[in-house]
């Protein structure tokens, strides 16, 4: 039995997926986002987002306590800011994992698409559908938490030592 906490990172929006897996069987527990924008304030100050991202992975560590720690690589954009203020994202939120002890895991854009969809170039319409389908949820999750269950539901994918760990 292991509790899997997957993250989209970004530096407006991290979506965030935690799914328990007992063997072969994933279930649903919590997903969400991470805002660095405040409805009426204009958050410019990208230290001020890393906090946010930093603040709100630490707490969702400590309500879910997870096992694992699954993050999407970054990608190479065509605009060269908006690529380095994404891995500036992902390092706060692998800063937050690393602090409360958890292994992190990293897996490809295209990998978790695979895994998911079966195309490594499905849209994200297409990820929803398939992680609402796999988690049998009553309605499709919000696109980025979506792809952050995509993330921990890739995760239960590669690494099926959980399974054989239960049994000893």
């Amino acid at each position: 039995m292991a509790i899997i906490l997957g993250v989209d990172p970004g530096s407006r929006i991290t979506g965030y997926g935690v799914i328990h897996q007992q063997q072969n069987c994933l279930s649903y527990l919590d997903s969400g986002c991470i805002h660095t924008q405040v409805e009426g304030i204009k958050l410019d100050n990208l230290s001020i987002r890393l906090k946010l991202i930093y603040a709100g992975i630490t707490e969702i560590i400590i309500q879910q306590q997870p096992n694992f720690f699954a993050i999407e690589q970054v990608f190479m954009a065509k605009n060269a800011s908006s690529a380095l203020k994404l891995g500036q994202a992902r390092g706060a939120a692998i800063v937050a994992a690393v602090n409360q002890n958890l292994l992190v895991f990293e897996y490809a854009t295209r990998q978790i698409k695979k895994t998911v969809v079966g195309i490594g170039s499905a849209n994200k319409n297409q990820v929803q559908y398939m992680v609402r389908s796999l988690l049998k949820l009553p309605t499709n999750p919000q696109v980025d938490a979506a792809d952050a269950l995509a993330v921990a539901i890739t995760y239960c994918h590669f690494n099926p030592v959980l399974s054989q760990r239960e049994t000893v």
